[in-house]
């Protein structure tokens, strides 16, 4: 039922990692994370347990194919360490990914190359202690249909492999499918529904 085209990588749990240089310390956080909302909440609560640190650096990539994403610098000179933590986003080639790497400054300026090092050092590090998954990309879709459609449909789903998250069976019947993308248009344009709708 999944095709290649369907899945992506991503992490499965939260990681952590580190790096030294100068006295500055750089302390990464991995986490698998789905929307925006969900970053701006990891952020808030690492802001919170390292208020005291100089820089809370991060970047993140959202959707099969990192459609969402941001690098911020938080203070440090453009480019020096969000570009680097996305940067090993994209060698790695995950998503729905945020690293938010943590800096206490050791007392000595470690220059832009030496910051890119730093900050490319610690998010390696903190994916490294990840375990990588593969993930579906799919929609819930959600089809009505009349009592009398019951046996067509259901033959239809048992033919193309599918089971329903949900299923209401009253005067109109309702099923929700989680659909991977690359077959959305061939099983929404062949089920023997009255209505359809996107969630």
């Amino acid at each position: 039922m999944t095709s290649a085209e369907d899945t992506y990588k991503s992490i499965s749990s939260p990681g952590e990692g580190s790096y030294r240089d100068l006295g500055s310390r750089f302390l990464a956080f991995a986490f698998p994370v789905e929307s925006v909302d969900q970053v701006k909440s990891i952020l808030e609560g690492i802001k919170k347990d390292y208020f005291d640190a100089r820089h809370h650096c991060y970047a993140y990539r959202i959707g099969k194919d990192g459609e969402i994403w941001r690098a911020n610098d938080d203070g440090e000179p453009s480019s020096s360490a969000g570009r680097p933590i996305l940067g090993q986003l994209l060698s790695n080639e995950l998503s729905d990914v945020l690293v938010v790497v943590v800096r206490y400054f050791g007392g000595t300026k470690l220059g832009i190359p030496g910051l890119i090092k730093a900050y490319k050092s610690a998010t390696a590090d903190a994916l490294a202690s990840c375990s990588v998954v593969e993930k579906v990309a799919a929609e819930n879709v959600s089809f009505e249909f009349g009592y009398l459609q019951m046996n067509d449909v259901m033959k239809f789903l048992k033919d193309h492999g599918l089971s329903p998250l949900r299923q209401e069976f009253d005067l109109t019947c309702r099923i929700t499918l989680r659909i991977p993308l690359s077959q959305i248009d061939t099983i929404t344009s062949s089920i023997p529904a009255s209505r359809i709708d996107w969630e």
